[in-house]
């Protein structure tokens, strides 16, 4: 139970630091667009290719994000599975009680819910 308490608290840390990015990512992305959009109507290219590199990076960012997410998924299965284990544990030690059968939450029918396990370069979705 101490280990899925702690991978409760690294669920919230990444929830945490995941919204602060992303908040962060999109308000400046969404000012790099009103200066590309400048950038062109000013046809001025090499402040133009320096705000593209820009938005190349924050997709960048924009996609480790994503992986972010994919790794909340898999803490939050983790943890299921180890409570899980933890409860069939406890019902095996002291059985069911006057109160009635002891109630086990079923496991994770899939033993994984990510199949990524790597980042590659892409077309990014903003989520």
């Amino acid at each position: 139970m101490t280990v899925t308490n702690d991978l409760e608290r690294l669920q919230r840390l990444l929830d945490d630091a995941g919204e602060s990015l992303s908040t962060h990512f999109f308000s400046a992305s969404s000012i790099l667009h009103g200066l590309l959009r400048r950038a062109a109507e000013q046809a001025d290219e090499s402040g133009s290719s320096e705000l593209h590199r820009v938005m190349e990076d924050i997709a960048g960012a924009i996609t480790a994000l994503q992986f972010q997410d994919m790794a909340t998924q898999l803490i939050a299965h983790t943890s299921q599975r180890l409570r899980n284990c933890a409860d069939q544990l406890a019902r095996d030690t002291f059985g069911d009680d006057e109160d009635g059968t002891t109630v086990v939450e079923i496991a994770p029918l899939r033993p994984n819910p990510v199949t990524q396990d790597e980042m590659d370069a892409g077309s990014i979705e903003l989520f």
